[in-house]
């Protein structure tokens, strides 16, 4: 049974997140907020989950300094904000972007179609967009690597760890627009569940 903490970064969006868990199977999970991390018992979980959130990541409580604690030892997925808090704490930047957007669909353009966090989603999938930053792409660091793009605007949509198992997204997976979310969430635990086993 693969076990999942969720960091609810105090956004609305959480719980259809953790619908997605809860349909999975051999899944089980918990929701914490940043002031209430089990630091003591991060051993218990092989998955971490950092949730959309308002803000920056670093205004965000908790969320840095679990991604500290855990990017050893845990797959850790990102989404929207926490997908930006990945890409800070490993040395990249963030830019506002002009026009923020909220229920935007977008389609994506894979970079590593046959990579196992992208098995079985189709290269011009649609994506649910809420978000007024984005991760800098002209210098992001050697140990991020791009995966997906928007078609329509050219932004940074999805990244991995060149090494670690350690995923980020830019759009929002339990969207109703996006019609990949589902796939994405078991792809992950599928990786996470393969760590766990090695």
């Amino acid at each position: 049974m693969l076990r999942v903490l969720v960091l609810d970064n105090r956004d609305s969006f959480v719980y259809n997140l953790v619908q997605l868990l809860r349909e999975a199977p051999n899944c089980r999970f918990d929701v914490v907020r940043g002031d209430a991390i089990p630091w003591g018992n991060l051993s218990d979980y092989q998955g971490i989950l950092l949730s959309p959130g308002p803000g920056l990541p670093s205004e965000a409580c908790g969320q840095m300094e679990l991604i500290q604690a855990a990017a050893a030892t845990h797959s850790i997925l990102g989404v929207c904000l926490g997908h930006q808090a990945l890409a800070e704490f490993f040395g990249g930047r963030l830019r506002r972007i002009e026009h923020p957007f909220h229920g935007h669909d977008s389609r994506i353009r894979l970079t590593e179609p046959d990579e196992p966090f992208w098995k079985g989603v189709p290269n011009d999938a649609v994506v649910g967009r809420y978000h007024s930053w984005v991760v800098e792409d002209t210098d992001l660091p050697d140990c991020l690597i791009p995966t997906a793009w928007s078609d329509d605007d050219g932004i940074l949509m999805a990244m991995r760890h060149k090494l670690l198992p350690h995923y980020g997204v830019q759009f929002h997976p339990e969207s109703i627009i996006s019609d990949c979310g589902e796939r994405l969430i078991r792809n992950w635990l599928d990786i996470a569940t393969q760590i766990r086993k090695t």
